[in-house]
């Protein structure tokens, strides 16, 4: 793109529109029940939020685009042009979830712009802010479906099997939502494109307020994935039916969920059961189905194999004893992500090399584009460690320094 000034929009500082963008995309999808966000994948809600996004785009002369999985792109300079920076996060929810996951990472890159050309910043590379589609997998039981397609690390007929819980298939949810599912799939030409991919995003712990810094560096991703358990029994009456007839999977459910507990805190990871469906799910019958969804991340994949295969075993152990039939079916799974050294060192000069490099347990689209184009993370301060819950937080202060800490990169990156 041309080496000039980026002349002829509004120069608004940061902070600014930091406030108001934030102001504005507050009240989409958000429960007023819960006080939580419900912003699922090919929803009205998140058709709003993508309303919102190309409105954001449009109002700073971005060019707007859609590819085709669903993933939305502002660009400034040409989108054809190689070596092109990007940053951006996603807007989609885990049910009740917090404000600041996804969205902070969103609302910051376009406040970073409006930064950049507050201070009369000079691009020599593209640059563009994304919307990344579907990352929480709150729908469909897959993350980062969006980044996933795009690095084709999910095929397009695995795409089309995904179904959410009331049956509805991926393809069905995206036209009607006005997109095409048969068009989806990995886009290289796009990816290749793009020299650097910075991400911003809340941290989901607590070790910035420990240390006292307002944003940090990641370091690397923790393998992590999700396996399906189905325990199969007998329905039966729950008053009528002698404890020692019954074949009822509730039981090594429950040993199961305390399984995981024991061995992720044997082996220093997580592991957490905290999806069940029930069937037929009534008060008075014993049920013949019990389905409960296994989340389990750990600092190096063997930690997470032990813990995988030791739950398993338990689960299995469990099913025996009560008469029940066990399937277990890994549904996702994503390796370590160590996100490159020259990056990251990079971003470490830009800011003053004075930041904590923090690991994560949490998956993000960066760790997804990793395998394919150079990718850092911002992390900005959570002072509760809260996140997933509608008590996620960040402060003013430190949503501010992130917007700073990010145009001060975009200017190192894509203006020298």
């Amino acid at each position: 793109m041309s080496g000039g000034p980026d002349r002829g929009r509004p120069s608004a500082s940061g902070a600014d529109s930091f406030s108001r963008m934030w102001a504005e995309l507050a009240p989409i999808g958000r429960h007023p029940g819960t006080g939580g966000y419900r912003r699922y994948a090919w929803t009205g809600a998140d058709a709003d939020c993508r309303t919102w996004f190309q409105e954001q785009a449009e109002a700073r002369g971005l060019t707007y685009e859609t590819d085709r999985n669903g993933n939305q792109w502002a660009w400034l300079g040409d989108p054809l042009g190689s070596d092109a920076v990007v940053t951006g996060s996603h807007l989609d929810s885990v049910p009740d979830g917090g404000a600041f996951d996804g969205p902070l990472g969103v609302v910051s890159s376009f406040a970073a712009l409006d930064e950049l050309r507050h201070r009369g910043a000079r691009f020599t590379r593209p640059l563009a802010i994304a919307n990344f589609g579907d990352e929480e997998g709150a729908r469909f039981g897959l993350a980062c479906v969006g980044s996933r397609l795009a690095a084709g690390q999910l095929t397009r007929e695995a795409a089309h099997r995904l179904r959410d819980g009331e049956g509805v298939s991926l393809p069905q949810a995206m036209e009607n939502a006005g997109y095409d599912p048969d068009a989806i799939g990995p886009d290289p030409e796009r990816l290749a494109r793009i020299g650097a991919f910075v991400e911003l995003h809340v941290e989901q712990g607590r070790a910035l307020d420990l240390t006292g810094h307002p944003v940090g560096l990641a370091s690397a991703i923790w393998p992590h994935g999700r396996w399906r358990y189905d325990f199969a029994g007998e329905g039966n009456h729950a008053g009528t039916t002698r404890l020692a007839d019954r074949r009822d999977p509730m039981l090594p459910y429950a040993e199961t969920v305390l399984a995981a507990r024991r061995e992720a805190e044997l082996a220093g990871a997580v592991a957490t059961f905290g999806k069940v469906a029930v069937e037929p799910n009534g008060v008075n019958a014993i049920p013949s189905l019990v389905r409960g969804w296994l989340d389990s991340r750990a600092a190096d994949q063997s930690a997470l194999d032990t813990v995988v295969a030791a739950v398993e075993a338990a689960a299995r152990e469990a099913a025996d004893r009560q008469g029940v039939d066990l399937t277990v079916v890994r549904e996702s799974f994503t390796p370590v992500v160590e996100f490159g050294h020259a990056l990251r060192d990079e971003l470490a000069k830009l800011l003053g090399g004075e930041l904590p490099v923090l690991g994560t347990g949490a998956g993000h689209d960066a760790g997804i584009l990793s395998a394919s184009v150079p990718t850092a993370m911002l992390f900005v301060r959570n002072p509760t460690g809260v996140s997933h819950s509608p008590a996620e937080h960040a402060g003013e202060d430190d949503c501010q320094a992130g917007v700073r800490a990010l145009a001060d990169v975009l200017e190192g990156l894509a203006c020298r």
